[in-house]
């Protein structure tokens, strides 16, 4: 099997915490309603740090242990790049001290990024000489959020994950997908604001993150029985809880992490991913699902072995 094994994973949020009370006084909105909607109580936002910054410091964990001279490709997954050229994988490239013989781009799938981001590098791995694959997942949303929108400012958090992932013969499947759609999550480059249709991305949602977990626990020939963990994007709380719902899967089986942070976009499923490795959840063997989803519209999964 022509699979990919994580190696390593880090992350990185910034200092500043921000509670829901802290909208209330500027917003027609409470703590009980943002929990009770979405089961977000904080998020954390930059101060004075960018995204390339969030990005580094991520995966500057992320690399511990690892020979740099062997790591052949780099991918950033943002919707929030620093620059429209060069892109955030470039300047990582360079502050992380990496060769110059080397693969680097940044890849815009927004919440859907870091899914797309592993594909991409397991193609290119078995393309390619050298051992490593370094994939991030970075965003400082709070630089394109309305502040005066209830609807969206409450959901959004910053942060970045990262993982370095090699070529070995384990259990790996993934698929991708998008539906183009201006309408339901966008940002306007001569506008710089994040606008979305909360109903229609539920829809999708709900609607893609089943029949990505059904199309690939097939092609494995699996159960959700078999799954260790599914790790989705956290985006709302009652997403998820849909999801185990109509699974008939146990809550245990879902981490969630978007009490705290919120929604963090292409950094959402690495960070929740690189505090369960901290935490010494994962052990080598389990299998594990990801799945991401957000606009584009695109969705994107992925079933692993640690």
């Amino acid at each position: 099997m022509k699979g990919i094994s994580i190696v390593n994973t880090g992350y990185y949020v910034p200092e500043r915490r921000v509670e829901n009370e802290v909208f209330s006084k500027t917003l027609q909105t409470s703590d009980e309603w943002i929990v009770s909607r979405t089961g977000i109580k904080a998020r954390h936002f930059v101060e004075e740090e960018a995204t390339t910054t969030l990005a580094y410091k991520a995966a500057l964990k992320a690399i511990e242990g690892i020979d740099k001279k062997e790591i052949g490709v780099v991918i950033v997954a943002s919707m929030t790049n620093d620059y429209l050229t060069p892109s955030t994988a470039c300047l990582l490239q360079k502050a992380l001290g990496l060769q110059e013989d080397i693969i680097a781009f940044d890849l815009s799938a927004a919440c859907s990024g870091f899914e797309y981001g592993l594909s991409v590098t397991r193609a290119l791995l078995y393309a390619n000489k050298k051992r490593y694959g370094l994939i991030v997942g970075a965003e400082c949303l709070s630089s394109i959020l309305d502040f005066k929108d209830r609807s969206t400012c409450v959901l959004f958090g910053d942060g970045a994950g990262a993982a370095v992932v090699e070529k070995a013969d384990k259990l790996y499947l993934d698929l991708s997908g998008a539906r183009g759609n201006q309408d339901a999550l966008y940002v306007r480059r001569d506008e710089q604001i994040l606008h979305m249709r909360g109903r229609d991305v539920f829809r999708f949602a709900t609607t893609v993150i089943l029949t990505s977990i059904e199309r690939l626990l097939n092609e494995a020939k699996l159960s959700v029985d078999d799954i260790d963990y599914f790790i989705l994007h956290q985006a709302n709380g009652r997403i998820i809880s849909h999801v185990y719902k109509k699974l008939k899967a146990p809550a245990s089986k879902f981490y969630m992490n978007l009490d705290e942070y919120g929604n963090t976009s292409a950094a959402s499923i690495p960070l929740a991913l690189s505090q369960m490795n901290e935490k010494k959840m994962l052990k080598r063997g389990m299998k594990i699902i990801l799945v991401g989803f957000g606009g584009g519209l695109t969705y994107g999964a992925n079933l692993l072995e640690w």
